[in-house]
């Protein structure tokens, strides 16, 4: 059984810095290239960040690119985030995604998908 397993959440002032962590098991994670994307309420699910499965190709949403930081270890089968200078427009639920697809940032191109944790920035 697949399970991607966020965790790093919480409630922090703008400007702060966060680090989410995904761990996954049930698959072979250093075959599965893996992204980070974000839902706000009232808003469609969108992407932030995804790394090919050696950790050579990275791309970034333009709304964090600068601020936050994808990153993966293929011996812990995990992915991270990590999230600086904060904005409350960052606010969201964040979830970490996996997918055999190269290159690809589309939500329907991830097989697998993490319950969520939520990332709270106030003014």
């Amino acid at each position: 059984q697949v399970q991607l397993v966020e965790s790093g959440g919480g409630l922090v002032q703008a400007g702060g810095s966060l680090r989410l962590s995904c761990a996954t098991s049930g698959l072979p994670f250093s075959s599965y290239a893996m992204a980070w994307f974000r839902q706000a309420p009232g808003k469609e699910r969108e992407f932030v960040a995804r790394i090919s499965w050696s950790g050579a190709g990275i791309y970034y949403a333009d709304s964090v690119k600068g601020r936050f930081t994808i990153s993966r270890d293929n011996a812990k089968n995990s992915v991270y985030l990590q999230m600086n200078s904060l904005k409350p427009e960052d606010t969201a639920v964040y979830y970490c995604a996996a997918t055999t697809r190269y290159g690809s940032s589309r939500l329907i191109d991830f097989e697998y998908w993490g319950q969520g944790t939520q990332v709270t920035v106030s003014s």
